[in-house]
């Protein structure tokens, strides 16, 4: 601990560098003979147009420079609000328990009251907004603790502590109401499709499907945002292959002709004459990255997925048969389909 006369000097010497520095003086040599002896440490030596000398600490004469230097940014610093701690009349107090949440402003552990009271209770104090809660704290010593109960109106969110802002993150991903893929298809679900002939596979992007999406969720003093968007998504075509698409795919149109899809499509192999309905079962998964920041500096990432299906039939272009004694073409059948 500096005496005050001592944090005079540190002062005053911070001072004297300062001008030195803003007069934009030069370093003096190290065997300037009109140094004083070198203290132990980081020190330089420098020295005022009247020939004064002295040993400064190079750090505090960097960061003056640093700071001084014309045309130059001042560096950026990030101010971290401090962790909530919970307190019982300035007493360390833990924050969660078998008795609930501890809350600073009501000074108990909350429980939520279920079920709600009826508004004719005097707990509401006349409200019909809010909710009542349970305010638990442990009173007493010894032998004599006891827990007192009391019923308290709030009304929104109690600020009791989140230890864990995931709890706040998923919270804000339940707010987005993330659907399942939009699936399209050429050809469609109705339509039978050939073998050996392109499948355009894709989706319709919206908010909730696709993304971007962003929502946060809020307890007071603490507040997380989460944004969601889809990275990618994998198409399991039923014929034992698996595609992965990083995009939405591109919506087929009949001027693009016989083709493949530029960026996500599939081509059969077989026919799905043999399948339950004589079709595959297609199935698209859509997954979902959700990063997720707290006003009190916390962040963290996480993954999900969505998921939808459809079925889509593949038949093969055969021949037409004649009658060659005149009668109505007719083109084989695949049997059950």
């Amino acid at each position: 601990m500096l005496r005050p006369a001592q944090r005079i000097i540190v002062g005053c010497v911070a001072a004297a560098v300062a001008l030195m520095v803003l007069a934009f003086v030069e370093p003096a040599s190290a065997d300037n003979k009109n140094l004083p002896p070198k203290p132990d440490g980081d020190y330089v030596p420098m020295c005022l147009p009247n020939g004064h000398c002295w040993w400064a600490p190079r750090s505090v004469v960097e960061h003056l420079q640093e700071t001084t230097t014309p045309g130059k940014k001042p560096a950026k610093t990030t101010t971290q609000q401090p962790k909530r701690v919970c307190q019982l009349g300035g007493a360390a107090q833990a924050c969660t328990s078998k008795l609930g949440n501890w809350s600073n402003s009501q000074q108990c552990y909350l429980q939520s009251v279920d079920p709600q009271p009826p508004y004719s209770d005097p707990a509401w104090q006349g409200h019909t907004d809010g909710a009542i809660w349970a305010c638990v704290r442990e009173q007493g010593y010894d032998d004599g603790k006891h827990l007192v109960t009391k019923w308290v109106w709030l009304p929104g969110k109690p600020d009791t502590v989140v230890v864990d802002p995931v709890t706040l993150a998923y919270e804000a991903i339940a707010e987005m109401h993330l659907g399942k893929p939009l699936i399209k298809s050429a050809p469609s679900v109705d339509q039978i499709g050939l073998v050996n002939m392109p499948v355009w596979l894709w989706v319709t992007k919206t908010e909730n499907t696709w993304g971007p999406i962003v929502r946060s969720a809020s307890v007071p003093g603490l507040t997380v945002t989460a944004t969601a968007k889809v990275k990618a998504i994998n198409w399991s075509m039923g014929d034992g292959n698996t595609i992965r698409c990083d995009g939405p795919g591109t919506p087929y149109d009949k001027s693009m002709g016989i083709k493949d899809s530029p960026d996500c499509g599939h081509r059969y192999k077989k026919t799905s004459h043999e399948l339950p309905d004589c079709k595959y079962p297609v199935t698209a998964t859509a997954q979902w990255d959700v990063t997720w920041q707290s006003t009190l500096g916390d962040s963290g990432q996480i993954s999900l997925t969505q998921q939808a299906a459809t079925q889509l039939r593949i038949g093969e272009a055969v021949p037409v048969l004649v009658d060659p004694d005149g009668g109505d073409a007719v083109a084989p059948t695949e049997a059950g389909c």
